[in-house]
């Protein structure tokens, strides 16, 4: 039994995400550094709800006003995947006591050949990841609400959109079948009657949310936390 033990532990540690998509470059590092070093001028207490996420987070500059009346803190760095954001989710959480978390990552399939360092990634691993990040947040907060923000449809990667949206329904069923889970659905919403995405929510890249779009962002994610916090 002594000796099944050990070898179950290496087991588990080799299959890590950690270990299967490890950082190649030190690129988002900086990024981090920014973040934590705006922890030393504001921190999200337990009155406070934190966000965390890629650049729709990062570029997000009303969140304050946005979310009013709830209080929020804001913690994105550009181009975030799941597969990086595991590396630095205990940084990105440590410095705050939050009553909830929120996040929104949208990189790991976007059907560019530029994807970063290992491509689109298969829905079902997409889904791992995010195991493994809430994992990593229960750690630091155990038994936190988490919210995560569905991807939303956009027009430069509709290519790729029935590959996230089996990213959103795998990850949403998950979600629904956990506690302290909540997932918010966005694209309905950002669609129009043909099923096509709305292109008024965003800006000249078609890919990042205008004023508009967030405007609309902030009152799905506010219906949301009104029926669950």
């Amino acid at each position: 039994m002594k000796r099944v033990i050990p070898l179950l532990i290496i087991l588990l540690t080799s299959c890590s995400p950690l270990k299967k998509y490890p950082l190649k470059s030190d690129k988002w590092e900086e990024d981090i550094k920014v973040l934590e070093s705006l922890d030393r001028q504001e921190t999200c207490g337990n009155d406070c709800i934190l966000f965390l996420g890629s650049s729709s987070i990062r570029l997000w500059n009303e969140i304050k006003s946005d979310m009013s009346p709830f209080n929020v803190v804001a913690r994105g760095y550009g181009g975030a995947h799941f597969y990086d954001i595991i590396h630095y989710t205990k940084r990105l959480v440590k410095n705050h006591n939050p009553k909830a978390i929120v996040v929104f990552v949208a990189n790991d399939i976007t059907g560019s050949n530029n994807n970063s360092w290992y491509g689109d990634l298969r829905p079902r691993e997409v889904l791992k990841l995010f195991k493994f990040f809430t994992k990593q947040v229960y750690s630091a907060h155990a038994d936190i609400p988490i919210f995560v923000i569905e991807t939303t449809p956009t027009i430069s990667r509709w290519k790729v959109w029935n590959k996230i949206s089996a990213t959103n329904d795998l990850i949403k069923n998950y979600t629904e079948k956990e506690d302290n889970l909540s997932y918010i659905t966005t694209r309905f919403d950002f669609l129009d009657n043909e099923g096509n995405p709305v292109e008024k929510y965003f800006i000249r890249d078609k890919l990042h949310l205008n004023n508009s779009g967030y405007k609309l962002w902030s009152k799905i994610i506010k219906n949301t936390f009104k029926k669950k916090l």
